[in-house]
């Protein structure tokens, strides 16, 4: 049986609310005064940033800024990775071939359309101050559920963080996008959207590379490898449809794998990344290296030149379930 949490008071966060996926959010306006801030350095030290929107607040602003001036002058907690090619490198080939081979076979609960995904998940932000150098803090516990239903809704779910480093502790916030209805896709994917798309890799491919909206300065494939880790992170993914995704995501140039990866709860394993010199970020995928499960993420400011890369935001994922009740937390979740 499951153990009923209800959704708190709802605060009004006003123009602050954004559609959902992923945990750091930015916004271009924001982004555009960076550039203009930072003019004197290097065009290919700072480029636009992708836009992951959940809930932004003003503390979380101040804190992206502080992180790209940090970009800029280079300090840095952590190394990039990158690859050229045709497609991903042989290693990333092999790791995402054997994690499709498994998520094949898996066994994941169906979501009707009247129910709720919840995924809880650890997660590190940058704590620095206002220009200082990036300083991951504690790990901090999100909760997201997601609404299901088929039509569009205004209110597309709920998020709630508590612990050290979290912006709203404790808070239960309304995820909506800016009051207009939303209907499933790419960037509201229900279980039975997910459900509907195409198994084969190319076919599927061919479907992210026209729905994504890259980012200024990023490219198509670059906008479907954030999509699918987007994805991967807070979704129920049918196994058939999750097997497909981590095969388009071998096929994309750019993809690169096999080095050592650490995620926020401190879990080692294999990262798969994506860089093709072009974005002002890149993500890092994290696989358990026995079970090829999908473990967290990691983000960085991309370093150029002989800047090295800068860690902002880390994940890991630790439950999936399906709840009848936004705000209801599934039996066995750690109170």
């Amino acid at each position: 049986m499951n153990t009923h949490r209800p959704c708190d008071t709802q605060p009004d966060l006003g123009r602050w609310n954004l559609p959902p996926q992923r945990r750091s959010a930015m916004k271009a306006d924001l982004l555009r005064r960076i550039d203009a801030d930072v003019a004197a350095a290097p065009r290919t030290a700072v480029q636009r940033l992708l836009v992951r929107p959940v809930v932004v607040l003003p503390a979380a602003a101040l804190a992206v800024t502080a992180l790209v001036l940090t970009a800029v002058t280079g300090d840095s907690l952590d190394t990039p990775h990158r690859a050229t090619g045709a497609r991903a490198d042989a290693a990333a080939v092999v790791w995402l071939d054997q994690a499709a081979t498994v998520a094949s076979r898996g066994d994941v609960p169906a979501v009707r359309d009247d129910q709720f995904v919840y995924v809880r998940s650890l997660v590190r932000d940058n704590t620095a101050a206002f220009g200082a150098p990036a300083r991951l803090g504690p790990p901090h516990r999100r909760e997201i559920w997601t609404v299901q239903d088929p039509d569009p809704v205004s209110r597309t779910g709920t998020l709630r963080e508590t612990g050290p480093g979290a912006i709203m502790p404790g808070q239960t916030v309304p995820i909506v996008d800016g009051g207009r209805a939303s209907a499933p896709g790419v960037h509201r994917p229900t279980y039975a959207w997910l459900a509907g798309l195409p198994t084969e890799s190319g076919a599927l491919l061919a479907l992210l590379r026209e729905q994504v909206v890259p980012a200024d300065g990023q490219s198509v494939d670059h906008a479907v490898f954030d999509v699918i880790g987007e994805l991967l992170h807070e979704t129920i993914v049918p196994p058939p449809v999750a097997a497909a995704l981590y095969r388009v995501a071998a096929d994309l140039p750019g993809v690169t794998g096999g080095g050592d990866a650490v995620d926020a709860a401190g879990r080692s394993g294999i990262g798969i990344t994506f860089d093709d010199g072009r974005s002002a970020t890149r993500n890092e995928w994290i696989f358990d290296r026995d079970t090829f499960a999908f473990l967290g993420d990691r983000t960085y400011f991309t370093g150029r030149g002989k800047r090295p890369d800068v860690l902002f935001h880390s994940s890991a994922v630790l439950q999936r379930a399906v709840v009848d009740r936004l705000g209801e937390q599934p039996s066995g979740t750690d109170q």
